[in-house]
């Protein structure tokens, strides 16, 4: 197993035992996350879908996702490597706090790695319909 591999799965077990900081220490300084072009749940604002920078745009990703997400399931299905970066193929099953929204999604987390193999690039691919449909719940409901 390669060492970005291992990594993405340090990742993981951090984001499932909530541990931040042992999630961020795996990450670059200057982070880009979710940073790309023509991103339609950034224009329809939701919340966790934001274009961030750094370990505190990251750390606001995990503070939006405990405040907005009741999150159910969360299981990463495969991993996939290739040169510098590592997707994962994951599954996500969450109701919306303070709606009666639910959704379930199978997305493609892409993780690129600098040559000290940290996290530099996270994107999400995932069906954008579900997220902007979640967060309309939540933008009506602030």
């Amino acid at each position: 197993m390669s060492s970005n591999l291992a990594t993405v799965q340090a990742i993981y077990e951090a984001f499932g035992k909530g541990d931040a900081a042992a999630f961020l220490e795996h990450l670059a300084p200057d982070i880009q996350w979710e940073q790309w072009a023509d991103n339609s749940s950034q224009r329809a604002e939701v919340p966790w879908m934001q274009a961030r920078q750094g370990k505190e745009g990251a750390l606001g990703f995990l503070k939006d996702l405990a405040s907005l997400l009741n999150i159910h399931e969360f299981r990463v299905l495969s991993l996939m490597e290739g040169g510098n970066q590592v997707a994962a193929e994951v599954l996500i099953e969450a109701d919306v706090i303070g709606t009666d929204h639910y959704y379930r999604d199978e997305e493609i987390q892409l993780w690129t790695f600098d040559e000290q193999g940290k996290v530099i690039r996270i994107r999400h691919y995932t069906d954008t319909a579900k997220h902007i449909a979640a967060a309309k719940k939540v933008n009506a409901t602030v």
